[in-house]
């Protein structure tokens, strides 16, 4: 395992539900201007869809080493979690402030960060993903538990 933070060299998979579409297309704006590359899995509308339609895709890329890591978003966040976490070696994370973003990478080396849209505002939605991007796993005592997983 590494412990290294997310490297740009390759795309990080972005996916949304329609009741995460706006953030979704504000991230990847902000993401695009900051040099990353960005898969964007859907949803193009705020039209209702089904999350794991978009889960899915994001989490196989990560699964398949494919994108460096994952960013999903839905009303919740609940539901695109759930989806991503069934894929071999996603540690998706559900996080709503920049504290949990930091310690899902830090302790639990997550790959996904899965953001609730309906529960935090877009700027906090920004810093998390910052925060996510740039901390890398601590690795040590955190290593054995998340290889437990």
């Amino acid at each position: 395992m590494t412990n290294m933070s997310f490297n740009k060299e390759l795309p990080l998979a972005i996916g949304s539900d329609h009741a995460g579409y706006e953030y979704k297309e504000l991230l990847k704006a902000m993401l695009l201007a900051e040099g990353w590359q960005v898969a964007d899995k859907g949803t193009d509308s705020t039209n209702s869809t089904d999350y794991p339609d978009h889960a899915h895709p994001v989490a196989q890329m990560v699964e398949a080493g494919a994108a460096t890591a994952g960013i999903l978003i839905c009303g919740s966040g609940n539901g695109v979690c759930m989806t991503a976490n069934k894929h071999l070696g996603i540690r998706a994370a559900l996080c709503w402030t920049e504290e949990l973003a930091s310690l899902a990478r830090q302790h639990n080396n997550a790959n996904v960060l899965c953001i609730p849209a309906r529960f935090v505002p877009y700027r906090t939605a920004e810093q998390m993903t910052h925060v996510f991007l740039t901390t890398a796993f601590e690795g040590g005592r955190h290593e054995k538990r998340v290889e437990k997983i």
